[in-house]
C-alpha cells in the first residue's frame, strides 16, 4: 500500500491575470455525482472512482476516503481539477513517475470536466505492464470512471418568473421551447405565474420575443442568477 501523499506528485496551478480573471469561463462540464467503474488488466484489478468536488480540501478528503476503503490496494493514483483558482494535481503514488497520475489528469482535461476528482484504485496481480502498460490502464481506468457518471454542462442560467392571463398561458408554453426554457414552478390562481429557468445568454432574446408576442403586456421578472445544469 502506497500513502497518498507519496511522491511523484504533479502540479498544475494557472496563474491568472486581472484580464483574465474578468473573463471567467462561462459555462464548464463537471459530474452530478460519485461513481465506480473498474476492469482487470493482466491480472491487476484497476478501480476507477470519481466524485464531485468544489474545493482542493474536498478532493484531498475523497483521496483520503478511497485510499482509507482500498488499504491494501498496491497503489490509489489520483487526479482532480478545481474551477475556483484553476488548480490541477495528480499523484502517481508509486507508480513510475509520469506513467499514472499524468494519464489519469490528462482523461480529466481531454473531456473538459472540472471540480471533480479521480482515484484509480490498483491491486496488483503479478505481472508487470511496462510504461506503456501502465499509461493505457490508468488512463482507462480514468475515463471509465467518468463513463460511468452523470456529466453535467454547467452555464450561468437565470430564473424568473412570468405571469399572465389565462388567455395568453397557451401562447407562452407554445414559446418557452424555443429557448429550451424550464419551467420550475407553476401557479395556477386569479392568472397564471411561472418560475422558469432560462440560459443568462438566451434571456434577451426570450424577453424580446415575448414582449412581442404580448405586445408589451407581459414581461418576465429575474429573480436571481446561478449555474445549472442546462446544456
Amino acid at each position: 500500500m502506497q500513502n497518498p501523499a507519496s511522491l511523484s506528485v504533479c502540479y498544475g496551478i494557472k496563474n491568472r491575470s486581472k484580464k483574465q480573471e474578468a473573463v471567467r469561463v462561462t459555462s464548464y462540464k463537471t459530474i452530478k455525482e460519485a461513481a465506480t467503474a473498474e476492469f482487470v488488466e493482466r491480472k491487476s484489478r484497476f478501480i476507477g472512482h470519481i466524485a464531485p468536488v468544489k474545493t482542493e480540501e474536498e478532493a484531498q478528503a475523497f483521496v483520503a476516503k478511497i485510499s482509507k476503503e482500498h488499504w491494501n490496494a498496491t497503489h490509489n493514483v489520483y487526479a482532480y481539477v478545481i474551477r475556483e483558482g484553476q488548480i490541477s494535481r495528480c499523484s502517481d503514488n508509486g507508480e513510475p513517475q509520469g506513467t499514472a497520475g499524468v494519464p489519469t489528469l490528462d482523461v480529466l482535461q481531454k473531456e473538459g470536466l472540472t471540480d471533480v476528482c479521480v482515484v484509480v484504485t490498483r491491486y496488483f496481480g503479478g505481472i508487470l505492464l511496462g510504461t506503456g502498460g501502465l499509461v493505457r490502464a490508468y488512463s482507462h481506468g480514468a475515463k471509465i470512471a467518468v463513463d460511468a457518471a452523470h456529466v453535467m454542462h454547467m452555464a450561468p442560467c437565470i430564473r424568473m418568473t412570468v405571469r399572465c392571463e389565462y388567455g395568453f398561458y397557451g401562447k407562452l408554453t407554445y414559446l418557452l421551447p424555443d429557448y429550451q426554457i424550464r419551467v420550475e414552478d407553476s401557479v395556477f390562481a386569479e392568472d397564471v405565474t411561472l418560475t422558469l429557468i432560462i440560459r443568462k445568454d438566451r434571456y434577451e432574446p426570450f424577453e424580446k420575443a415575448l414582449t412581442e408576442l404580448s405586445n408589451g403586456q407581459v414581461s418576465p421578472v429575474v429573480a436571481d442568477t446561478f449555474f445549472d445544469d442546462m446544456p
